[in-house]
């Protein structure tokens, strides 16, 4: 491969900048990526919430795609935010056809709050998909609804659970994110058939965390072309989004909770948060 990797990421727009195809492309660019996107929803948004979605009709994303990757070689794809049914059932016939490069799927399904993010149709085309991607890093509330089962509570749950999602699922690689539990530590669950491994990072307590999520799974997807393997690219993505979130309150963007610095690593600016 010469130049730059190419990533892509198919997923939702938000116009605050934090979460979606922004978050993506930004984590894409500070991690050496070159970042391309294709569109499958427009929201209305800002970091204290979603007032209105517009999706885009199913087969103009797939003719995104198409339109691009005859054209473009990627090395990474990231799937996100897919709205309904249509659009994740569209999706999945892009991967079964072949993207020619590895996915990462962030099932946006339900938030971290617990809101069911999709109705029930859309969940099961999305619990679909996850057979096909390489990596899918569900956040707690997701794997249990992709499991139907209580919310995880401890690492050792966690690491049941990613198994489950393998077992029952068709999960090939899991990461189950933990960060939004309580603890000191930030503790996510990586599972690959070979190995479970918990991987933890202090906590970083800070309320700007919107779009941790969708970071974190772009991340991975920008840092797999240089890493032999997945944990590792998997883990470098974890340390990058830590460093994202201790910088993140010097942005000060909105008046909800705000984005993570994407840039920490590039922009001259203090990044000393507790």
């Amino acid at each position: 491969m010469s130049g730059a990797p190419v990533a892509l990421s198919v997923a939702g727009s938000d116009p605050s900048g934090g979460a979606g195809i922004q978050a993506d492309l930004k984590t894409f660019s500070a991690l050496g990526a070159y970042g391309c996107a294709a569109v499958t929803a427009l929201t209305a948004q800002s970091t204290q919430g979603v007032t209105g979605v517009h999706v885009v009709p199913a087969p103009f994303v797939r003719e995104q795609v198409e339109t691009l990757i005859a054209d473009v070689a990627l090395d990474a794809v990231k799937i996100g935010m897919l709205a309904t049914a249509e659009v994740a059932d569209e999706v999945g016939g892009l991967i079964r056809r072949g993207l020619g490069a590895p996915v990462v799927l962030d099932p946006v399904m339900v938030s971290t709050s617990g809101s069911r993010l999709l109705d029930q149709d859309a969940m099961d085309a999305v619990r679909r998909l996850v057979p096909l991607a390489d990596v899918v890093t569900p956040n707690l509330h997701e794997a249990a609804a992709l499991l139907d089962a209580p919310v995880a509570t401890d690492p050792a749950e966690m690491r049941a659970q990613a198994e489950q999602l393998r077992a029952r699922v068709g999960a090939r690689r899991v990461l189950l994110k933990g960060g939004h539990a309580t603890g000191d530590d930030a503790v996510d669950v990586w599972s690959d058939g070979d190995r479970v491994v918990e991987l933890s990072h202090p906590r970083i307590h800070t309320e700007n965390t919107h779009g941790t999520g969708c970071s974190l799974s772009s991340a991975i997807a920008a840092l797999r072309p240089a890493h032999d393997d997945w944990l590792p690219a998997v883990q470098a993505a974890k340390a990058w989004l830590t460093g994202a979130l201790r910088a993140a309150d010097w942005l000060s963007v909105g008046h909800g909770p705000g984005p993570v610095h994407h840039f920490h690593a590039l922009w001259p600016v203090k990044s000393d948060s507790p």
